[in-house]
């Protein structure tokens, strides 16, 4: 396989787990599936990580969205690190 075919796809799982987060909290059932609501939320959000306080709501948001990942099982597999047992 070539070079720009495997960063292709490696962009399209990026882009469909992102576009997963969006449907995983809710906010495409929330908005009706409203593209420029979703839209401006996202922008919203952009501008609040872009202000003086963004600092604040990055650290907010990581810790709400590490807490709903820890709790759902489905989720929490991937994110929780293992580590190899010592064999006796």
């Amino acid at each position: 396989m070539r070079t720009w075919q495997v960063e292709r796809r490696k962009r399209a799982r990026h882009l469909i787990e992102l576009g997963g987060l969006v449907v995983k909290a809710g906010i495409v059932d929330l908005t009706g599936d409203d593209r420029a609501t979703i839209f401006g939320a996202l922008l919203w959000s952009a501008d609040k990580l872009k202000s003086d306080q963004g600092e604040r709501a990055r650290a907010l948001w990581a810790a709400k969205g590490k807490q709903a990942f820890e709790a759902d099982p489905a989720t929490r597999k991937r994110i929780t690190p293992t580590f190899p047992t010592a064999r006796g």
